[in-house]
């Protein structure tokens, strides 16, 4: 399938020998490679990718299916070496490893727009503001799965890449006379090397709602019937939460069916599988009701404590993460850099629970730096946290 009219005609790619003659034109084409995907979250189990897009000047841009096509092992030996575009590559990268496409270099458009400290990043509104070019959001939550593609779709998709390149060099221009570029650099470079949070070893408890749920054995109902239902949603390959969604979890936990047609009568467990998987659900519910495996009420944490508590158990450490963040809001106001970006929440409060001996300037930089912070963030916070544990110490010590 394709669409004429340059600078943004594409091809929708679902053959080898098209697949082959793509990565050809696309290998001759100049300059970066706009680089976007399209999944099936919330329709599908897995987070594959069902569509994949690369856009470059001097070529058409491309709409790959990886179901047909399989193998990008091509594409990614020509390609691989030159920089890619992504929007919110975190969102991206997952997938586009899974199918064995590894970028060595990264240019993300969101990321720039932030560090840039522009109001709104999605893709619609910084395009919008740097290039006066309206996009229609209206198929990004779409079913990518479905086959065949409509050919809205694959507009939108086409379109959507196609104008990555131009927003770059719009972007990087931006930042350069912003004096930000280099910090865009460490963290593109960042995102080369970047990795997704290990999965919890008790995703069940990750259900909406879990509070409500105050005993070990409502706790071992809900594991149970979580399990089963990752398994199937796994087996037939469908979001989890379209075969039963949470709330039908919490409640036949929270009081706990008597018997199968007890269950099946309960108006509050719901679901597209909630009656045609009866069996497999009950099976669940006597498990959890029998299991002499009971979790653990709370979740023992491992990394230091839950930065709400420390008001009362360790004002201290307090006194310090609400000074610190009031001295590096300031920074970040200055710099017109979002906080977050500026420093991880995260290692703020580790910095804050666990300061250096010694807390010059130096020592917090390097600390910092140790911890995962890059330069940029380290050099131009660590004087700020530096006044910050001063003024909670002579506040303290008064």
């Amino acid at each position: 399938m394709t669409s004429s009219g340059d600078p943004r005609s594409w091809r929708y790619i679902d053959t080898v020998d098209g697949y082959e003659d793509a990565v050809a034109e696309l290998a001759a084409g100049v300059g970066p490679i706009g680089v976007d995907t399209e999944r099936a979250s919330g329709f599908r189990y897995s987070n594959r990718a069902y569509l994949i897009q690369f856009a470059r000047e001097g070529s058409q841009t491309f709409l790959f299916d990886p179901t047909a096509i399989g193998s990008f092992e091509l594409l990614q030996s020509q390609l691989s070496a030159h920089e890619w575009i992504l929007h919110a590559a975190t969102q991206d990268l997952p997938c586009l490893r899974e199918a064995g496409l590894n970028p060595t270099l990264i240019f993300d458009t969101e990321l720039a727009s932030r560090l840039l400290g522009l109001e709104r990043v999605g893709l619609g509104a910084v395009v919008a503001e740097l290039l006066n070019i309206e996009l229609e959001k209206a198929h990004g939550a779409s079913d990518w799965s479905t086959r065949p593609l409509p050919q809205s779709w694959l507009e939108y998709a086409a379109l959507d890449v196609s104008l990555l390149p131009e927003l770059r060099s719009s972007l990087r221009a931006e930042l350069a006379a912003a004096d930000k570029f280099d910090f865009a650099v460490e963290e593109f470079e960042y995102l080369v090397h970047w990795q997704p949070k290990e999965s919890s070893t008790e995703p069940w408890r990750r259900l909406s709602a879990i509070s409500k749920l105050n005993s070990q054995r409502q706790l071992a109902i809900a594991r149970s019937l979580w399990e089963a239902r990752d398994s199937l949603g796994r087996e037939r390959d469908v979001a989890p939460g379209r075969l039963l969604p949470d709330s039908s979890i919490i409640a036949a936990s929270l009081e706990p069916p008597r018997s199968r047609g007890h269950l099946a009568a309960m108006k509050t467990f719901t679901g597209r599988a909630s009656r045609s998987e009866l069996d497999l659900w009950w099976l669940a519910v006597i498990q959890g009701k029998e299991t002499e495996d009971l979790p653990e009420l709370r979740v023992r944490s491992t990394g230091i404590p839950n930065h709400r508590s420390w008001p009362h158990r360790f004002p201290a450490a307090d006194e310090r993460l609400k000074a610190a963040r009031a001295e590096l809001q300031e920074l970040s106001q200055a710099l017109k850099i979002p906080l977050e970006n500026l420093m991880s929440p995260q290692l703020l409060r580790e910095i804050c629970f666990n300061p250096p001996a010694t807390p010059h300037i130096e020592v917090i930089e390097a600390q910092l730096r140790e911890s995962g912070a890059r330069n940029w963030q380290a050099r131009l916070s660590a004087p700020a946290i530096h006044r910050a544990f001063a003024l909670a110490e002579s506040d303290h010590s008064a």
